[in-house]
């Protein structure tokens, strides 16, 4: 724990004194949000207009959609979760005792893990099980509000910590 404590205060000296690196840090953060958050509401939006239509064309589309965003989204996710290690390191013993930080994180846990269910649903429906638009219906719902509630998260975090 010692180390990894002298790593923070390391990386949280350096963050500090170098606002390129904050600059950078920041946008990569926000900017994989944009485009894998971006990405994946305008799909589970599309999804959620698909399930309207009864036509096999239409969620065939849907599903060919679907599996090919998942590959961006899942980037997305590697680099805001790359980047808000980065800023966790940057103030340690803010993050670590707060509460909304941890929220957050645990906000982010149901995002990857509904992802998950919505592969599994996907993939489930590409083979012609009908009961897996259901699942794609309530994975896309979840989807977009988790997506919201941690963008807030990321914004309530610095001004209420």
């Amino acid at each position: 724990m010692t180390q990894l404590f002298n790593i923070a205060t390391s990386w949280g000296s350096f963050y500090a004194n170098h606002a390129a690196v904050r600059s950078v840090v920041a946008f990569v953060h926000v900017a994989a949000l944009i485009v894998g958050g971006g990405i994946a509401i305008a799909v589970d939006r599309s999804t959620l207009v698909a399930l309207r239509h009864d036509d096999g064309g239409r969620r065939r589309q849907q599903l060919e959609l679907l599996h090919n965003t998942h590959r961006s989204v899942i980037y997305g996710l590697v680099l805001i979760t790359a980047s808000g290690i980065l800023l966790f390191f940057a103030d340690f013993e803010t993050y670590l005792y707060s509460r909304f930080f941890w929220i957050k994180i645990g906000l982010v846990a149901l995002l990857v893990a509904n992802g998950a269910l919505l592969w599994r649903a996907e993939g489930r429906a590409r083979l012609g099980d009908a009961s897996a638009w259901a699942r794609l219906r309530i994975t896309s719902v979840c989807s977009i509000a988790l997506w919201m509630l941690t963008t807030l998260g990321g914004v309530i975090l610095p001004n209420i910590g």
